[in-house]
């Protein structure tokens, strides 16, 4: 990558950025209903209270007794989750060894989910392993899973379909009021570039 200042003050560098948010999308869409919830026994509570005339002692144990029942709720719900996929991983640990299944699979829900041609995992995932183990993806965010493949020089290595040995040119054109900031910062800005066309190019 080069730079050239030619004294006039350039256009503004845009850049893409993506994230997964899945996992907030997913906790967001828990504290809304553990807020629906929250507004509806309140709700009830007061209805009870001035429509139907029970008493306040009442009315007031009545709504402890179902926030706390809607708070242990969201309290247990990780743990019934993390004993479900506890189950889940031992059997698919113990259908994974009886069947083989240590070559391109993985259990998700009850089911086989392929992996041949690569794939994301958004959400903790057990796997079977070689030998009746046991295997985690995803348990700190979304992983890729990616194929493998011998090249012609015989070594193993990702699969890049993309990159079929056609030689892509890119050409950048900066115009900056500042070149001394703009060559400090031109290993970053380089490795946008070569994301963004890496992204391009995957997307043939």
């Amino acid at each position: 990558m080069t730079d050239t200042y030619d004294g006039t003050a350039g256009e503004g560098l845009t850049v893409e950025i993506s994230a997964d948010t899945s996992a907030f999308r997913r906790e967001l869409s828990e504290a809304e209903r553990l807020a629906r919830g929250f507004g509806r026994v309140v709700g009830d509570a007061l209805t009870g209270a001035t429509l139907k005339g029970r008493a306040a002692d009442d009315v007031f144990r009545s709504l402890v007794s179902r926030l706390s029942t809607l708070a242990l709720d969201a309290a247990f719900r990780p743990l019934e989750q993390g004993l479900a996929g506890l189950f889940q991983g031992a059997l698919g640990g113990a259908l994974g060894g009886a069947l083989g299944f240590a070559k391109g699979g993985a259990f998700q829900g009850g089911r086989v989910v392929p992996f041949a041609q690569g794939g994301v995992v958004a959400a903790p995932t057990y796997f079977p392993l070689a030998g009746g183990q046991t295997g985690l993806m995803g348990e700190r965010g979304a992983e890729a899973i990616l194929p493998l493949r011998r090249g012609p020089d015989g070594r193993l290595g990702v699969a890049a379909d993309g990159a079929s040995g056609r030689a892509v040119n890119v050409t950048v054109n900066v115009a900056t009021p500042d070149p001394g900031a703009f060559r400090r910062s031109e290993a970053y800005l380089a490795g946008l570039v070569t994301r963004a066309v890496a992204r391009g190019e995957r997307s043939l």
